[in-house]
Order: structure tokens, then C-alpha cells, then sequence
């Protein structure tokens, strides 16, 4: 949706729509909500009750919030998306690539009662009702849905697990847990940092030149030159967007089943959380996904 006041990047297909409800913006994927199989959503900055550096609608309990604000902030992003907070089953993001299957007994874990697990950046289901959270302010939100087997799957993918393969890990874990088929799955991939925004050093640069070297990538149209640009004195430009297409893609997933944005949050740091902008002053956003039940 062009025209709604974002700065999108010119030369992408728009893989978002935005929208707005009782004061919320969110963004969602066309077309994934053509589906009709699952309720999705990431949330934007407005709609909520938090304040100052955390405006508006934070949903970070580690960011220093009034814990009652992101309790607030969790019951509106969950009625946007149609379910109770206590439907809501959260990450415990550490960049790394460790999958969760979430089921009916996780339910709440993260907002109306503790986490038993650790160092979860992925999570994956096939029961309805059950809303998946994942959490950002710059990195990559990665959203799988296959309306086949009706499983649904979302990961956080920062350059860590971008370089480690995070969208292939993601797409195996549901090869596994429920039979998907990579050439089925859906994909969204979200807003993130921007190439232009996102300047890394030689460490990160050598983690991509690894990545992109792996048998898998041989049949993959993306090359490193379209990924990682160089600048000069060890300093290189990543387009986590394009990285992560190129794992994707390397686990099977169909390019024309792939729906990217064209919204960095570096680039709009008043409508959305970066922390890169913000210089660490910030909230978090979240990525949302629930299946529904089958009519």
C-alpha cells in the first residue's frame, strides 16, 4: 500500500499492507491473508500506553516498562489479532537458531506467566488458537505458513541467524515436526534494517562469505554481490532482506511463495521501533501468527 506515509525502498514488490484499528497501525502480508488459514500481524509504534523513548505500544517487559503498560500493550496487539493474551506463547530470543513446537500447555508463556525454556528464537505449531510472538526492533521477522498441512511457524533472524540459516532451520523444523513441504510453505519475510541503513564490519562480512559458500546455495539465483556491498576500510553495506530470501530459497521454499517488505525501521523511526535509530532507546515490536480453526 503505497501512499500511507512510510518511506518504502524504491525497486521492491510491496510484500505489506498497512492498516489501522482503534489507533493501532499494523502491517500485514496480502498475501498471506489470502490464505484464510491463519489471523496475523506485526505491530507498529501506535496503539499503545507506554511513554516517552517506549511510545507507544511497547511489548518488551525488559526495556523498562511499567510492567502494567505491556500487559495493556499485549491485550490490544491480541485483540487485533483476535485472541487473549493468555493465547500467547513467546520467544526467548537470543540469536540463536533453537525451534520450538509450541503446544496447548505453552500457552500464555511470556505474557500471563513465565517461560520454562531459553534460548528459543523460533517457534512452530500446528494447533489453532494458539498465537505465536516474536520480537523486534531491527532484525528480521520470518513468517512461514503451510495451508496444506495447516501449520504455521515464525523466527527471529537477526545477521547471527540470518548467517546460520535461521529461515532453512525454520523450514526443516516443520518438515519434521509436521510433514511441510518446503514448495508449499508460504513466507513472509518483515521489516528490518535496511541495506542502506545497515552498515557491519569484516567479522560479519566473513560469517556471509561462509554462508553463501554451502552446497546448498549452488542452486540458489541470489549471489553474495547482491547481498553484501563493500565500502572501503573493512566497512560493508548487508541487505538482510535479500540474505534471507537466499536461505530460504536454499531449504526449497518457491520463490513466487516468498512476500518481502519494502519497510526498514531505521528509516522510520517514528512509526517503528529501531534500535539502531534510537541509539538502544527503544521498544519492541511483534510479529504475530495464529491458525485457525478449519471452517
Amino acid at each position: 500500500m503505497q501512499g500511507d506515509g512510510l518511506k518504502r525502498k524504491a525497486g521492491i514488490v510491496p510484500g505489506m499492507a498497512l492498516s489501522e484499528k482503534s489507533g493501532a497501525e499494523y502491517l500485514t502480508f496480502p498475501a498471506i491473508s489470502r490464505t484464510g488459514v491463519v489471523s496475523h500481524l506485526m505491530t507498529m509504534r501506535a496503539g499503545g500506553v507506554s511513554e516517552g523513548d517506549l511510545w507507544s505500544l511497547n511489548l518488551g517487559f525488559s526495556r523498562g516498562d511499567r510492567p502494567e503498560n505491556v500487559r495493556e500493550n499485549f491485550r490490544r496487539a491480541a485483540a487485533l489479532l483476535g485472541c487473549l493474551p493468555e493465547d500467547m506463547v513467546c520467544s526467548d530470543q537470543t540469536h540463536t537458531t533453537n525451534i520450538r513446537r509450541v503446544t496447548n500447555a505453552d500457552r500464555g508463556k511470556g505474557v500471563v506467566r513465565p517461560k520454562d525454556y531459553r534460548d528459543v528464537d523460533g517457534l512452530i505449531t500446528d494447533e489453532p488458537g494458539i498465537a505465536l510472538a516474536t520480537f523486534y526492533a531491527d532484525c528480521v521477522p520470518l513468517l512461514f505458513v503451510d495451508p496444506l498441512k495447516r501449520a504455521v511457524g515464525l523466527s527471529h533472524s537477526g545477521w547471527r541467524g540470518t548467517a546460520r540459516g535461521m529461515g532453512a532451520e525454520t523450514v526443516h523444523a516443520m518438515q519434521e515436526a509436521f510433514g511441510s513441504r518446503p514448495e508449499d510453505l508460504l513466507v513472509g519475510i518483515g521489516p528490518s534494517i535496511c541495506r542502506d541503513c545497515y552498515e557491519v564490519s569484516e567479522d560479519v562480512a566473513d560469517a556471509f562469505r561462509i554462508l553463501f559458500s554451502g552446497k546448498d546455495f549452488r542452486k540458489v539465483p541470489i549471489r553474495l554481490s547482491r547481498v553484501l556491498f563493500e565500502k572501503g576500510n573493512g566497512k560493508y553495506l548487508l541487505d538482510l532482506w535479500k540474505a534471507n530470501e537466499a536461505v530460504c530459497l536454499s531449504a526449497g521454499v518457491l520463490p513466487e511463495h516468498i512476500s518481502m517488505t519494502d519497510i526498514c525501521t531505521c528509516c522510520n523511526p517514528g512509526r517503528l521501533f529501531s534500535h539502531r535509530a534510537s541509539g538502544g532507546k527503544r521498544g519492541n515490536m511483534g510479529m504475530f501468527v495464529m491458525l485457525l480453526e478449519e471452517n
